[in-house]
Protein backbone atom coordinates (compact mmCIF):
# COMPACT_ATOMS: atom_id res chain seq x y z
CA UNK A 1 0.00 0.00 0.00
CA UNK A 2 1.05 3.44 -0.94
CA UNK A 3 0.83 5.98 2.33
CA UNK A 4 0.31 9.75 2.36
CA UNK A 5 1.14 12.44 4.71
CA UNK A 6 -2.83 13.05 6.84
CA UNK A 7 -2.50 17.09 6.42
CA UNK A 8 0.58 18.91 7.85
CA UNK A 9 0.86 15.71 10.44
CA UNK A 10 3.42 13.65 10.44
CA UNK A 11 1.32 10.66 10.79
CA UNK A 12 1.09 8.86 7.54
CA UNK A 13 -2.61 6.79 6.32
CA UNK A 14 -2.93 4.66 3.21
CA UNK A 15 -3.70 6.66 -0.36
CA UNK A 16 -6.78 4.26 -0.80
CA UNK A 17 -9.90 4.39 2.10
CA UNK A 18 -12.40 2.50 1.80
CA UNK A 19 -15.83 4.91 1.63
CA UNK A 20 -18.81 3.51 3.48
CA UNK A 21 -21.90 5.17 2.08
CA UNK A 22 -23.30 1.98 0.69
CA UNK A 23 -22.89 -0.10 3.77
CA UNK A 24 -26.55 -0.50 4.59
CA UNK A 25 -27.35 -1.13 1.40
CA UNK A 26 -25.57 -4.91 1.82
CA UNK A 27 -26.12 -8.03 3.75
CA UNK A 28 -24.26 -7.94 6.93
CA UNK A 29 -22.06 -10.73 5.54
CA UNK A 30 -21.20 -9.31 2.82
CA UNK A 31 -20.19 -6.21 4.93
CA UNK A 32 -18.07 -7.85 6.84
CA UNK A 33 -16.66 -9.27 3.85
CA UNK A 34 -15.42 -5.83 2.51
CA UNK A 35 -14.02 -4.61 5.73
CA UNK A 36 -12.01 -8.21 5.71
CA UNK A 37 -10.77 -7.11 1.99
CA UNK A 38 -9.67 -4.23 3.01
CA UNK A 39 -7.80 -4.46 6.11
CA UNK A 40 -6.29 -7.54 4.18
CA UNK A 41 -5.32 -4.87 1.14
CA UNK A 42 -3.65 -2.44 4.06
CA UNK A 43 -6.70 0.02 3.88
CA UNK A 44 -7.16 0.95 7.25
CA UNK A 45 -8.73 4.37 6.74
CA UNK A 46 -12.82 4.30 6.61
CA UNK A 47 -14.62 7.46 5.43
CA UNK A 48 -18.38 7.67 7.23
CA UNK A 49 -20.96 10.19 7.85
CA UNK A 50 -23.98 10.54 9.67
CA UNK A 51 -26.11 11.13 6.90
CA UNK A 52 -25.45 8.11 5.17
CA UNK A 53 -28.07 5.50 5.36
CA UNK A 54 -29.98 7.95 7.74
CA UNK A 55 -26.70 6.83 10.11
CA UNK A 56 -27.00 2.69 9.36
CA UNK A 57 -24.01 2.89 7.66
CA UNK A 58 -21.90 3.57 10.48
CA UNK A 59 -24.37 1.27 12.90
CA UNK A 60 -23.20 -2.13 10.60
CA UNK A 61 -19.51 -0.69 10.88
CA UNK A 62 -19.63 -0.75 14.64
CA UNK A 63 -21.35 -4.24 14.39
CA UNK A 64 -18.83 -5.57 11.92
CA UNK A 65 -15.48 -4.13 13.91
CA UNK A 66 -17.45 -6.26 16.99
CA UNK A 67 -17.81 -9.11 14.90
CA UNK A 68 -14.41 -9.43 13.35
CA UNK A 69 -12.74 -8.24 15.99
CA UNK A 70 -10.52 -5.28 15.07
CA UNK A 71 -8.23 -3.33 16.77
CA UNK A 72 -9.54 0.05 17.44
CA UNK A 73 -5.95 1.62 17.34
CA UNK A 74 -4.80 -0.05 14.03
CA UNK A 75 -7.99 2.03 12.15
CA UNK A 76 -8.67 5.13 10.89
CA UNK A 77 -12.21 6.14 11.11
CA UNK A 78 -13.21 9.78 9.62
CA UNK A 79 -16.88 10.70 9.88
CA UNK A 80 -18.42 14.09 8.35
CA UNK A 81 -21.28 15.80 9.53
CA UNK A 82 -23.30 19.08 8.68
CA UNK A 83 -25.68 18.37 6.65
CA UNK A 84 -29.40 18.31 7.88
CA UNK A 85 -31.16 16.20 4.20
CA UNK A 86 -33.51 17.99 1.99
CA UNK A 87 -33.36 21.08 4.60
CA UNK A 88 -30.41 22.84 4.99
CA UNK A 89 -26.47 22.47 6.24
CA UNK A 90 -25.53 23.50 9.81
CA UNK A 91 -22.42 24.38 11.23
CA UNK A 92 -23.59 25.41 14.48
CA UNK A 93 -21.44 24.38 18.14
CA UNK A 94 -24.56 22.21 18.92
CA UNK A 95 -24.98 20.58 15.84
CA UNK A 96 -22.17 19.43 15.67
CA UNK A 97 -21.27 17.61 18.96
CA UNK A 98 -24.59 15.86 18.36
CA UNK A 99 -24.04 15.01 15.15
CA UNK A 100 -20.20 13.22 16.89
CA UNK A 101 -22.11 11.65 19.85
CA UNK A 102 -24.13 10.39 17.46
CA UNK A 103 -22.00 9.00 15.35
CA UNK A 104 -20.04 7.84 18.15
CA UNK A 105 -22.90 6.10 20.07
CA UNK A 106 -23.37 4.04 16.41
CA UNK A 107 -20.48 3.35 15.69
CA UNK A 108 -19.34 1.95 19.08
CA UNK A 109 -15.95 3.79 19.55
CA UNK A 110 -15.11 6.54 22.00
CA UNK A 111 -13.16 8.86 19.20
CA UNK A 112 -13.38 9.95 16.02
CA UNK A 113 -9.59 10.08 14.29
CA UNK A 114 -11.22 12.53 12.05
CA UNK A 115 -14.28 15.02 11.57
CA UNK A 116 -15.14 16.42 8.46
CA UNK A 117 -17.43 19.14 7.76
CA UNK A 118 -19.79 17.95 5.38
CA UNK A 119 -19.72 20.67 2.25
CA UNK A 120 -20.05 24.21 3.40
CA UNK A 121 -22.68 26.61 5.51
CA UNK A 122 -22.95 29.95 4.29
CA UNK A 123 -24.65 30.86 7.63
CA UNK A 124 -21.99 28.99 9.57
CA UNK A 125 -20.40 30.90 12.64
CA UNK A 126 -16.62 30.32 12.59
CA UNK A 127 -16.38 31.46 16.23
CA UNK A 128 -19.06 28.62 16.98
CA UNK A 129 -16.96 25.96 15.02
CA UNK A 130 -14.26 26.67 17.34
CA UNK A 131 -15.79 26.16 19.81
CA UNK A 132 -17.20 22.90 19.15
CA UNK A 133 -13.78 21.72 17.68
CA UNK A 134 -11.75 22.90 20.97
CA UNK A 135 -14.68 20.97 23.16
CA UNK A 136 -13.96 17.97 20.71
CA UNK A 137 -10.57 17.93 20.87
CA UNK A 138 -10.15 18.66 24.68
CA UNK A 139 -12.88 15.79 25.31
CA UNK A 140 -10.61 13.30 23.36
CA UNK A 141 -14.03 12.52 21.02
CA UNK A 142 -12.16 14.09 17.80
CA UNK A 143 -8.37 13.66 16.92
CA UNK A 144 -8.05 15.74 13.35
CA UNK A 145 -10.43 17.90 11.59
CA UNK A 146 -10.77 19.01 7.75
CA UNK A 147 -13.44 19.55 5.63
CA UNK A 148 -15.28 18.51 2.57
CA UNK A 149 -16.24 20.48 -0.63
CA UNK A 150 -14.77 24.08 0.40
CA UNK A 151 -13.20 26.66 -1.33
CA UNK A 152 -9.79 28.54 0.08
CA UNK A 153 -11.76 31.63 0.89
CA UNK A 154 -14.53 29.28 2.72
CA UNK A 155 -11.07 27.67 4.30
CA UNK A 156 -9.40 30.93 5.07
CA UNK A 157 -13.29 32.15 6.95
CA UNK A 158 -13.15 28.97 9.21
CA UNK A 159 -9.23 29.36 9.88
CA UNK A 160 -9.94 33.01 11.36
CA UNK A 161 -11.15 31.09 14.25
CA UNK A 162 -10.10 27.75 14.54
CA UNK A 163 -6.97 26.75 15.85
CA UNK A 164 -6.65 23.42 14.38
CA UNK A 165 -5.12 22.65 11.36
CA UNK A 166 -7.50 21.25 8.67
CA UNK A 167 -5.98 18.20 7.60
CA UNK A 168 -8.62 17.29 4.36
CA UNK A 169 -10.36 18.49 1.80
CA UNK A 170 -12.90 16.28 0.24
CA UNK A 171 -13.78 16.46 -2.94
CA UNK A 172 -15.01 15.17 -6.28
CA UNK A 173 -12.22 14.14 -8.38
CA UNK A 174 -11.32 11.70 -11.27
CA UNK A 175 -10.72 11.43 -14.83
CA UNK A 176 -14.11 12.51 -16.11
CA UNK A 177 -13.98 15.54 -13.40
CA UNK A 178 -11.19 17.28 -13.58
CA UNK A 179 -12.42 20.78 -13.59
CA UNK A 180 -9.37 21.82 -10.99
CA UNK A 181 -6.65 20.87 -13.37
CA UNK A 182 -8.73 22.26 -16.41
CA UNK A 183 -8.98 25.46 -15.03
CA UNK A 184 -5.05 25.85 -14.20
CA UNK A 185 -4.36 24.38 -18.23
CA UNK A 186 -6.84 27.24 -19.87
CA UNK A 187 -6.08 29.76 -17.35
CA UNK A 188 -6.74 33.05 -19.82
CA UNK A 189 -8.49 31.47 -22.57
CA UNK A 190 -11.98 31.63 -23.64
CA UNK A 191 -12.60 27.88 -23.12
CA UNK A 192 -15.56 26.39 -20.89
CA UNK A 193 -12.31 24.89 -19.30
CA UNK A 194 -10.43 28.23 -18.28
CA UNK A 195 -14.05 28.82 -15.95
CA UNK A 196 -12.37 28.07 -12.12
CA UNK A 197 -15.07 26.30 -10.21
CA UNK A 198 -13.47 26.09 -7.26
CA UNK A 199 -11.16 28.67 -6.71
CA UNK A 200 -8.14 26.94 -6.65
CA UNK A 201 -8.38 24.11 -4.14
CA UNK A 202 -5.91 21.91 -5.71
CA UNK A 203 -3.12 24.37 -4.96
CA UNK A 204 -4.24 25.82 -1.91
CA UNK A 205 -4.35 22.45 -0.39
CA UNK A 206 -0.86 22.01 -2.00
CA UNK A 207 0.29 25.00 -0.57
CA UNK A 208 -1.11 24.33 3.25
CA UNK A 209 -0.24 20.43 2.83
CA UNK A 210 -4.06 19.10 3.57
CA UNK A 211 -4.59 15.95 1.92
CA UNK A 212 -6.95 16.05 -0.86
CA UNK A 213 -9.22 13.10 -0.84
CA UNK A 214 -10.74 12.38 -3.93
CA UNK A 215 -14.81 11.17 -3.85
CA UNK A 216 -16.98 9.49 -6.93
CA UNK A 217 -13.66 8.92 -8.29
CA UNK A 218 -14.79 7.16 -11.76
CA UNK A 219 -17.93 9.47 -12.12
CA UNK A 220 -18.96 11.95 -14.46
CA UNK A 221 -20.56 15.10 -14.24
CA UNK A 222 -22.43 14.90 -10.37
CA UNK A 223 -24.24 11.60 -10.51
CA UNK A 224 -24.84 11.02 -14.24
CA UNK A 225 -22.78 7.23 -14.15
CA UNK A 226 -19.74 5.91 -14.38
CA UNK A 227 -17.14 6.52 -17.40
CA UNK A 228 -15.97 2.59 -17.83
CA UNK A 229 -18.15 1.52 -21.02
CA UNK A 230 -19.92 5.17 -21.00
CA UNK A 231 -20.32 5.92 -25.31
CA UNK A 232 -19.42 9.43 -24.07
CA UNK A 233 -15.79 8.64 -22.72
CA UNK A 234 -15.41 5.78 -25.42
CA UNK A 235 -11.98 7.57 -26.35
CA UNK A 236 -10.94 7.58 -23.13
CA UNK A 237 -11.90 3.66 -21.93
CA UNK A 238 -9.93 2.62 -25.66
CA UNK A 239 -6.80 4.54 -23.57
CA UNK A 240 -7.55 2.91 -20.41
CA UNK A 241 -7.57 -0.55 -21.82
CA UNK A 242 -4.47 -0.07 -24.01
CA UNK A 243 -2.41 1.06 -21.19
CA UNK A 244 -4.39 -1.73 -18.75
CA UNK A 245 -3.29 -4.10 -20.93
CA UNK A 246 0.75 -3.12 -20.93
CA UNK A 247 0.72 -3.28 -17.29
CA UNK A 248 -1.20 -6.45 -17.02
CA UNK A 249 -4.07 -4.97 -14.58
CA UNK A 250 -7.56 -3.95 -15.18
CA UNK A 251 -8.59 -0.38 -16.65
CA UNK A 252 -10.19 0.37 -13.09
CA UNK A 253 -6.61 0.02 -11.71
CA UNK A 254 -5.42 2.55 -14.29
CA UNK A 255 -7.96 5.37 -13.27
CA UNK A 256 -6.97 5.08 -10.22
CA UNK A 257 -3.15 5.38 -10.80
CA UNK A 258 -4.07 8.08 -12.72
CA UNK A 259 -5.21 10.33 -9.62
CA UNK A 260 -2.41 8.70 -7.49
CA UNK A 261 0.31 10.16 -9.91
CA UNK A 262 -0.62 13.69 -9.14
CA UNK A 263 2.15 15.03 -6.25
CA UNK A 264 -0.51 16.69 -4.43
CA UNK A 265 -1.07 14.46 -1.74
CA UNK A 266 -4.28 12.66 -2.92
CA UNK A 267 -6.02 9.89 -1.01
CA UNK A 268 -8.63 8.34 -3.04
CA UNK A 269 -12.00 6.97 -1.26
CA UNK A 270 -13.36 3.81 -2.74
CA UNK A 271 -16.81 3.66 -2.42
CA UNK A 272 -17.30 0.10 -3.96
CA UNK A 273 -18.60 -2.93 -1.52
CA UNK A 274 -17.21 -5.49 -3.91
CA UNK A 275 -14.21 -7.44 -2.60
CA UNK A 276 -12.59 -8.17 -5.69
CA UNK A 277 -13.02 -4.55 -7.18
CA UNK A 278 -11.49 -3.11 -3.99
CA UNK A 279 -8.12 -5.23 -4.42
CA UNK A 280 -8.08 -3.70 -8.84
CA UNK A 281 -8.22 -0.22 -6.81
CA UNK A 282 -5.72 -0.94 -4.29
CA UNK A 283 -3.18 -2.50 -7.31
CA UNK A 284 -3.14 0.72 -8.39
CA UNK A 285 -1.03 1.91 -5.16
CA UNK A 286 1.62 -0.09 -6.92
CA UNK A 287 1.69 1.29 -9.73
CA UNK A 288 3.36 4.81 -10.94
CA UNK A 289 2.27 5.91 -14.56
CA UNK A 290 4.56 7.78 -16.64
CA UNK A 291 4.12 11.61 -17.30
CA UNK A 292 3.16 11.00 -21.00
CA UNK A 293 0.53 8.08 -19.87
CA UNK A 294 -1.09 10.50 -17.50
CA UNK A 295 -1.31 13.26 -20.12
CA UNK A 296 -2.68 11.19 -22.67
CA UNK A 297 -5.51 9.84 -20.12
CA UNK A 298 -5.97 13.18 -19.36
CA UNK A 299 -6.92 14.27 -23.26
CA UNK A 300 -8.60 10.97 -23.96
CA UNK A 301 -11.05 12.24 -21.78
CA UNK A 302 -11.95 15.63 -23.69
CA UNK A 303 -9.34 17.83 -22.03
CA UNK A 304 -7.01 19.77 -24.07
CA UNK A 305 -3.70 21.04 -23.75
CA UNK A 306 -3.34 24.38 -25.10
Amino acid sequence: MKYVNWGSTDKKVPAIALGCMRMSGIAFEEAVQIVEKALEQEVTFFDHADIYGGGACETVFGKVMREIGCDREKLFIQSKCGIVPGVMYDFSKEHILEAVDGSLKRLGVDYLDALLLHRPDTLMEPEEVAEAFDELERRGKVRYFGVSNQTPMQMELMKKCVRQPLCADQVQFGLAHAGMIRSGFEANMMTDGAVDRDGGILDYCRLHDMTVQAWSPFQYGMFEGVFFKSEAYARLNKKLDEIAAAYGVTNTTIAVAWILRHPANIQVLAGTMNPSRLEEICQAAQLRLTKEEWYALYRAAGNILP
